[in-house]
């Protein structure tokens, strides 16, 4: 029988913390939150593991020290309305709901997506949603929002995405093809979003980002 609560402990002691990401919401919500109830049950003995956990074809749950670096980098505070793009089973979503005055997850797998809200309802994250539709189209009617938070990586950001972000909003994103790629910030500003890199980081593209042009350092 695995130790789970002893195995969240070790994640954020062996993997997040030894990256620089010492913020307390953080290290609160990753310590709190059940990893092994939002990926298959056949994956719970490695929902821990410092590696993504895969959810469905060309899907993941990020790895430990790329999810906790990249809510690092957004800076999520109690006030915030957060996108979750891609949430998956809804493990991205019941962070950010501790740390955030509200979340939005979007799913295009139907079947996730309820299963997503199922998992979150009993695990009492009561402001966060998970609804089901094209990842590339965000969530509009929710908008605008203070952060985005893009759970895989993609090749461009859609223009519905962008126009959904509050001026001086922040984006996360991991830009790649797959196989290289380079998490970024983004910040709001009025000559649109303004880039910088984070770390490197790679994850399957999320569908719908890829198809526009191609990646390019």
């Amino acid at each position: 029988m695995t130790d789970f609560a002893a195995a969240r402990e070790a994640m954020v002691d062996c993997q997040v913390r030894p990256s620089d990401v010492t913020r307390y919401p953080i290290i609160e919500a990753l310590l709190n939150v059940p990893r092994e109830e939002f990926v298959p049950e056949g994956l719970r003995p490695v929902a821990y593991l410092g590696e993504h956990v895969p959810l469905a074809p060309g899907r993941v749950l990020l790895d430990p020290r790329v999810f906790a670096k990249l809510l690092d980098a957004v800076n999520v505070g109690p006030k915030d309305l957060v996108l979750d793009i891609g949430c998956g089973l809804g493990y991205s979503s019941a962070v950010l709901a501790r740390m955030a005055e509200a979340v939005i997850g979007v799913e295009e797998d139907a079947a996730m997506a309820a299963q997503a809200e199922e998992i979150l309802a009993a695990e009492g994250a009561t402001n966060a949603l998970v609804e089901s539709g094209p990842l590339a189209e965000g969530r509009a009617g929710h908008g605008p929002f203070d952060a985005i938070v893009i759970e895989g990586c993609i090749g461009v950001l859609p223009e519905a995405i962008a126009a959904q972000l509050k001026p001086g909003g922040r984006i996360v994103a991991i830009f790649g093809d797959g196989r290289n790629g380079q998490a970024r910030l983004g910040i709001n500003t009025t000559g649109g979003i303004a880039w910088r890199r984070i770390f490197d980081a790679t994850a399957p593209v999320l569908p719908g980002f890829s198809e526009t042009k191609a990646f390019e350092f």
